[in-house]
């Protein structure tokens, strides 16, 4: 019975009574933090602009060029404090990642490249306009005019390098660059924030010293870079030291797909819940300049962990060799993907290929009752039914049932099922009987993972009731 998990020298989780956890509780008040971000994040920005009207702004427009330039102003205040926003939201703050996920956290950030993009553009154009009306120049004269001032030329440049970083995040841009380069690139929003900052603070006279707009910036400025530094970069660094991970091993699953066994220090102090990731670099010669989000796909035993990976680039497929003995960074653990956002008192998982992963730490980390859990695992063939075993083990000991869907899909239909579980009638409700009383957890390749998620929903699953975890296939 305890194939793949007992002969490892691991052990299953204890049997536990119905969850005690008040679901409904939790997640009102993941909603309330999540809509208080979106309150803040929009807040600020209405605040920053209602500061520069409150302390004079109003009153200094005197004629229709005046009006240009206060538009400027009010478009780059707008633009700047959203690129702060962004910034924040792509920090990896612990109190964001409990309330939304980095997944969704990130998603507002991207969502905000085009409007920050366009605002800024806006603040350029309109204040070249207006003030060239007050100077009685053209524009290509007061373009010349602001040149001449150092502080603008930084901002020009800041300018350029966000162009460069909106245009890099585009789909179809993005895919031509290999990660590594496109996350170099992507640093750069962190420059150009700071090389616009001194013609924001000396040009114009809007951040005079003294005055609470710039008390204002100077703080938000402070907020967002400390948190990026502190986040981003001085804890991952802390922590890698004081769990010191280094590779124990590496187990070949299928020709394409390896489990790494790690093995730290003070595993528990890190409060990893099944089914989140971390950002994991490996220091070895052909690895070290590679960063991988990978999922856990057990739960710590003692001072072991383990990472599951299937080899799908050039990155990922140099891990196959790695050596017993080297040392491990990582950031994280990330992730609401975990039994923190459940909503329901039933647990319905489904996954695709390596998409598993992380769905057998969530069912390693749950709390089940006999009969709540379901999972089925979707597969085009046998060689992909990975660590199959200590998933239908895991079940078995909670009194769930595990399901395996193996066989091409139809080209027939959008189905994510197989052909043949089309044609027997096979569906989402009949695999999980209870599934509007479930919170259904999906990972697999993007496409795929939606069509499950438009299934739940047509039946009349709620948004929070779905969690999906997307990679590329």
């Amino acid at each position: 019975m305890n194939t793949g998990i007992a002969e490892r020298g691991w052990s299953l989780p204890e049997a536990a009574s119905a969850p005690s956890e008040d679901y409904r509780s939790a997640l009102r008040r993941r909603l309330f933090a999540a809509d208080l971000a979106v309150v803040l994040c929009w807040a600020s920005t209405a605040g920053a602009v209602a500061l520069y009207l409150l302390s004079g702004g109003v009153s200094q427009i005197h004629s229709k060029a005046d009006a240009v330039t206060a538009l400027g102003i009010i478009a780059g205040l707008a633009g700047t404090n959203l690129i702060l926003i962004m910034l924040l939201l792509a920090a990896r703050i612990p109190w964001l990642d409990r309330a939304v996920g980095q997944d969704v956290a990130i998603g507002w950030h991207r969502r905000l490249g085009k409007p920050v993009l366009y605002l800024i553009l806006a603040h350029a154009a309109l204040l070249t306009l207006g003030y060239a009306a007050t100077d009685g120049l053209d524009v290509v004269g007061e373009t010349a005019a602001f040149l001449s001032n150092r502080d603008m030329i930084l901002a020009y440049l800041a300018l350029a390098l966000l162009l460069a970083v909106v245009v890099t995040s585009l789909v179809a841009v993005r895919r031509k660059f290999p990660y590594e380069a496109w996350h170099l690139i992507h640093l750069l929003s962190y420059a150009a924030v700071l090389l616009a900052l001194p013609h924001e603070l000396s040009y114009g006279g809007v951040l005079a010293a003294g005055t609470v707009e710039r008390i204002y910036w100077i703080a938000l400025y402070l907020l967002a870079y400390g948190a990026a530094a502190w986040y981003r970069f001085a804890k991952p660094l802390l922590l890698s030291l004081r769990h010191d991970f280094r590779v124990v091993s590496v187990e070949r699953l299928a020709p394409d797909v390896i489990s790494i066994h790690l093995r730290g220090r003070e595993l528990g102090r890190l409060g990893i819940a099944g089914g989140q990731y971390a950002t994991w670099r490996f220091w070895s010669a052909r690895n070290w300049w590679h960063s991988h989000p990978l999922s856990f796909s057990a739960m710590p035993h003692g001072d072991l962990l383990r990472i599951t990976v299937r080899g799908a680039g050039s990155g990922t497929a140099g891990l196959a060799g790695l050596r017993r003995g080297t040392r491990v960074w990582f950031e994280g653990p990330y992730g609401l993907f975990s039994r923190h956002a459940r909503s329901a008192p039933n647990l319905a998982l489904v996954g695709a290929g390596i998409g598993v992963t992380p769905l057998r730490a969530l069912l390693e980390d749950s709390r089940h009752s006999g009969g709540e859990t379901a999972l089925l695992v979707r597969a085009s063939d046998e060689s992909q039914l990975y660590l199959w075993e200590e998933l239908h083990t895991l079940c078995e000991w909670h009194g769930g049932t595990a399901f395996a869907d193996v066989g091409p899909r139809s080209r027939a239909t959008s189905s994510w099922l197989s052909a043949d579980a089309v044609r027997r009638g096979v569906s989402l409700q009949s695999v999980f009987p209870r599934i509007l009383h479930s919170d259904l957890y999906i990972c697999g390749p993007g496409p795929w993972a939606e069509l499950v998620a438009q299934e739940a929903k047509a039946l009349g699953l709620e948004d929070h009731q779905i969690h999906l975890e997307r990679f590329d296939s």
